[in-house]
């Protein structure tokens, strides 16, 4: 059987142990590899041209590089643990409000979208998106700033996600994901920067990366702004009417138009980089400042982050002080004799690891157990 026949089975019928596709498995990722060069874009990131992990291993018969990162981050507890975690709204009772695992998943879709309509690497593009939020702390962005203000050397989430994939992960031994996807998700986050900066040292080093970094921004406009909308804190007329004229009233007509213009400007620019017009620019701040303004800063919204906040700076300072026997890795530290300062540090940043790694319901739990009183019972 030819080149050509064994590859017609492997997109039509399943194989039979007899047929030479079965026998030759080591061929499926190589083909995989030649079907890159054909249909992707120049300005793309073929899986053939990785530059390599961490540690060398022998590369897989059946999966691309970056189909292995992608297969490595959806099987890792840590992923497993994101639909415990705040997106904006903490612990909500309602079915339908986001978590972080659903802002993720929603954040893969998008720039899969746009992947996919600019030839890029769609596998990239995805691992990328489902291990940008890996080191999101519990409580969401009121965890972030707790700890940032609690740990000596800061916290930030997006350092956190490349920590989780190289360290924490696996018992220790990370993930060892390919520097593309590393890049990639240490480079994603904005805050209140420029979405898309003409210093292309603050960009993803790859295109997939800056689809990310830009689906990111799209997808959290417009989940959180449908979830406030849900709480009746805000109303659909509260947005100002000159950014619905430009994108739509609607979470799916926003969604599209901001893809649409993403695709179209970086479609005409063609020079290796993602492009976004002025006045979708303009729309895009426009809306994250009136997020800002009316939902993350909301007083009610406030509030419950403050005490969130609260429990994380309390469990961190306990950790300090005391051994607890929930995390081993603790009390070795807290056990070892100083010298020149370095156990401290290090306890440091295993009590910042361990409240990090927390989910929601974790933390109040553990928050609950340490410091609140519980009925004496009397036989």
């Amino acid at each position: 059987m030819g080149k050509a026949a064994v590859s017609g089975t492997l997109a039509g019928f399943p194989c039979h142990p007899s047929d030479t596709c079965y026998l030759n498995t080591v061929n499926i990722r190589r083909q995989l590899e030649e079907q890159e060069k054909l249909i992707l874009s120049p300005h793309a990131c073929f899986s053939s041209r990785s530059r390599g992990r961490l540690r060398d291993e022998s590369p897989c018969d059946l999966r691309t590089a970056f189909q292995r990162d992608r297969d490595r981050i959806i099987h890792s507890k840590t992923f497993r643990r994101l639909k415990h975690k705040t997106q904006v709204f903490l612990a909500p009772t309602g079915d339908h409000y986001r978590t972080r695992l659903t802002h993720v998943l929603e954040v893969s879709q998008i720039a899969r979208t746009i992947a996919v309509c600019l030839h890029l690497n769609e596998y990239l593009t995805e691992a990328i998106a489902l291990g940008h939020d890996l080191g999101h702390t519990p409580f969401g962005h009121a965890g972030e700033y707790s700890l940032n203000r609690l740990h000596p050397g800061g916290f930030r989430h997006y350092i956190q996600s490349l920590r989780v994939v190289d360290f924490l992960e696996n018992h220790g031994q990370g993930l060892n994901l390919s520097w593309e996807v590393r890049n990639g998700i240490v480079k994603h986050s904005k805050g209140y920067r420029d979405i898309l900066p003409d210093d292309s040292r603050e960009l993803p080093a790859t295109l997939e990366g800056q689809a990310v970094r830009v689906a990111d921004i799209i997808a959290y406009l417009n989940h959180d702004m449908d979830d406030a909308l849900r709480a009746e804190m805000i109303k659909e007329s509260d947005l100002p009417i000159h950014l619905r004229r430009v994108v739509g009233d609607r979470p799916d007509l926003r969604i599209a138009a901001m893809m649409r213009d993403l695709i179209t400007e970086s479609l005409r620019a063609n020079e290796g980089r993602l492009r976004l017009s002025p006045m979708m620019q303009e729309v895009i701040c426009g809306m994250r400042t009136f997020l800002y303004d009316n939902v993350y800063r909301n007083r009610l919204v406030h509030n419950e982050f403050e005490k969130a906040q609260n429990v994380i700076r309390e469990l961190y300072l306990f950790f300090l002080e005391h051994e607890f026997p929930i995390s081993p890795e603790l009390v070795c530290a807290k056990r070892k004799p100083p010298v020149d300062g370095k156990e401290e540090k290090q306890l440091h940043r295993l009590v910042c690891d361990f409240i990090a790694g927390m989910t929601d319901r974790y933390a109040l739990d553990l928050y609950s157990q340490i410091f609140l009183p519980k009925p004496w019972s009397v036989m």
